[in-house]
């Protein structure tokens, strides 16, 4: 990951940092490959002037060596140099989508705050991509800057004013081409922005299309893509027109320039200051110039670009954590002792909570955003902005985010499944622990769904277990949670979607299977609920009730309409 606060410009550097032999080897290949290439004029000139003029067939034979050999170097170097900048591209690109994943990923969170998945997935690929062409295109724009000077030179020894016109035009030229690309880039990143946009809106989508299909709200959903869709096209042929604008602006200036220096060559050759060849050679440098030319448009815009995606990226890469880094580690074999001290975050309101290690536990929480925040503040997604949560006696702030999760295991309720078999999905977080495994889908009556599936475990399930019903799904993703085997498991509203014959088997397997662990139930299920040492209630953000199962059914109406609503 670049180092310090990534910003637009660090990124560009490191990624051609990164690649500096590449591109040096290829940029010294595109030089010479130009070099050869400014030369075939300069001795079809002198082939003019010292063969054909004299009649000398060995020094046409000569020459024409000369231009073989030419041709063969610059054949040679044009094949390799491009082979290398297109590896140098892919491999910068492939550098910055392992920083992306490594900050998406990093367990202290932030990087997808206020971003849709397709959105951080677009970033990764075409972002990504248009970064690593510019370890590609610097290669490409020092062999032509390398082609205008030995083109000058050659111009210098046909003629001092040819020279000078290309040594003084070159400057101005190549300014002029920069400010015309800034309207390119301001649009590139506004595209780019529009079609991240586009691409999460889809992939949100597609995600809940059995929710949308059955509530009947396929025209809305398609509408609502339409529009973004729509915002994205406009955007995407803003910046085609911008582009096409820049290479024809650049592609204008250029042939002027060539013109003129094709009218100053035919003057001197009238003059006699040069001679016929002299002047084959100068129309002939004049026109390859064009070339270089071309090509330095072409690495303007692709700066341009890749200037607009390298912002883009960094921002990801510069988001700030969701929580702080902590550097205690928790002790091995934790207790699983759960402390809530005050907490106030979000819903939450100054919530206590002792849950002793060992303890199977039901918290039930009206309000979906309460019990959605004491989820995240168990799984350290986020601080409490007052108050602590603690782990054996230790504040979970002073505890590394990623150690913690190896101890302390949140479930949530939309937990999806990948696409790998069910026994695959099941070993996710095992340790390849397979009693642990045999135990988990017992327990969540999962063995049921792989007897139900044409290959068992073995079954391969499609993205997000779409090929399972729901019940099945809230199955395998509980076997999966019961076989990490943590010393804290969070459980929300595992078994919704299950039938109640299976839902209690599950109850009363659970209880079995989390003997001596601390277990915590985010749930209003009576059946779940009924095999729990206590039940807290929450209510307005704070404990409201605590007690038995059937304590509360018997005493408190509020509690009854929750549980069995």
């Amino acid at each position: 990951m670049p180092t310090g606060v990534p910003t637009g410009g660090l990124v560009l550097r490191q990624a051609i940092r990164g690649q500096r032999r590449r591109v040096i080897t290829a940029s010294l290949l595109g030089m010479t490959h130009q070099g050869c290439e400014a030369l075939v004029p300069v001795v079809i000139g002198a082939t003019i002037d010292t063969a054909v003029a004299t009649g000398s067939s060995s020094a046409l034979l000569r020459l024409l060596i000369v231009l073989a050999v030419l041709f063969l170097v610059l054949s040679t170097c044009y094949r390799t140099s491009a082979r290398i900048t297109e590896g140098s591209g892919e491999l910068a690109a492939h550098r910055l989508r392992l920083d992306l994943a490594t900050r998406v990923l990093d367990p202290r969170g932030g990087a997808d705050a206020n971003r849709l998945p397709g959105a951080l997935t677009s970033i990764a690929t075409n972002d990504a991509r248009r970064v690593g062409s510019v370890a590609t295109v610097i290669a490409y724009g020092v062999s032509a800057v390398a082609a205008l000077v030995i083109s000058a030179v050659a111009l210098l020894r046909i003629s001092v004013p040819l020279g000078l016109l290309v040594l003084l035009g070159i400057p101005p030229l190549l300014w002029l081409g920069h400010r015309i690309s800034r309207p390119l880039e301001q649009r590139s990143e506004a595209e780019q922005e529009r079609a991240a946009h586009a691409s999460g809106v889809a992939a949100d989508l597609v995600s809940g299309l059995r929710v949308l299909k059955g509530m009947g709200a396929e025209s809305a959903a398609v509408a609502r893509y339409r529009t973004t869709s729509q915002d994205s096209l406009s955007a995407a042929l803003r910046a085609a027109r911008s582009r096409a604008g820049h290479e024809g602006a650049v592609l204008a200036l250029t042939g002027v320039f060539i013109a003129v220096i094709g009218v100053v060559g035919a003057y001197l050759a009238m003059d006699g200051s040069i001679s016929v060849g002299d002047l084959v050679a100068a129309v002939g440098l004049a026109q390859f110039l064009l070339g270089p030319f071309q090509l330095l448009g072409y690495v303007n815009a692709e700066l341009a670009q890749g200037r607009a995606s390298a912002k883009r990226i960094a921002e990801v890469l510069a988001s700030p954590e969701a929580v702080g880094t902590g550097h205690d580690v928790p002790a091995d074999g934790a207790a699983g002792h759960v402390t809530l001290r005050g907490v106030t975050l979000g819903a939450l309101r100054g919530v206590d909570l002792e849950l002793p290690a060992g303890s199977l536990t039901g918290i039930v929480a009206r309000d979906a955003a309460a019990a959605n925040d004491l989820l995240v503040c168990l799984a350290r997604e986020a601080d409490p902005s007052e108050g602590a949560v603690e782990l054996d006696g230790t504040p979970l702030t002073s505890l590394d985010p990623d150690a913690l999760r190896r101890v302390v295991l949140v479930a949530h309720h939309d937990a999806d499944l990948f696409e790998s078999t069910l026994l695959d999905n099941v070993r996710a977080g095992a340790a390849d622990d397979a009693p642990a495994v045999e135990r988990a889908l017992k327990a969540s009556a999962a063995d049921d769904v792989a007897r139900l599936l044409p290959n068992g475990g073995d079954t391969l399930l499609a993205e997000r277990g779409r090929s399972l019903s729901g019940g099945q799904r809230q199955r395998v993703a509980l076997a999966r949670a019961l076989a990490a085997d943590r010393p804290v498991l969070v459980l929300h509203d595992p078994t919704t979607a299950v039938d109640t014959v299976t839902e209690s088997h599950i109850a009363a397997r659970l209880r079995e299977v989390r003997r001596d662990r601390t277990t915590i139930l985010v749930t209003t299920s009576p059946a779940l609920l009924a095999v729990t040492d206590r039940v807290i209630v929450l209510e307005d953000g704070a404990v409201r009730a605590t007690g038995r199962h059937t304590e509360l059914l018997a005493a408190d109406a509020t509690y009854r309409a929750a549980v069995l609503a």
